[in-house]
């Protein structure tokens, strides 16, 4: 079974063959089911995979300013034109956040070293 970043390189070259259009909320319902669908068969979440379904509504609230229990894909759509560039805005979004990700955990490894 594919990580949960390895099937979105998927969808994102080939939205067709997974979620059948670029829409933002297709892929937000898709991945509610990928994660349903690993906890039925028992297949636990990978820490990165776990730190996105859990961090990713509340730091785009925090980049959007907006309080809502809204899901990231309403969020999303509250400052796009449609769903396809709603799907295009998720996959910036998603690569600013695991940028930030990495750049949190390095300055964390840096301070338990000195």
């Amino acid at each position: 079974m594919s990580d949960l970043f390895t099937l979105l390189q998927k969808i994102e070259k080939a939205p067709g063959l997974y979620i059948g259009r670029p829409a933002v909320t297709d892929l937000f319902l898709f991945l509610v089911g990928y994660e349903f669908a690993r906890s039925e068969i028992d297949v636990e979440l990978t820490p990165l995979e776990a730190r996105f379904h859990q961090e990713f509504q509340p730091w785009l609230q925090q980049k959007l300013e907006v309080k809502t229990s809204a899901s990231w894909a309403k969020l999303i759509l509250l400052s796009e034109r449609d769903e396809s560039s709603g799907f295009i805005s998720f996959y910036r979004l998603l690569a600013e956040f695991r940028q930030e990700e990495r750049v949190s955990n390095t300055e964390l490894s840096s301070n338990l070293v000195h």
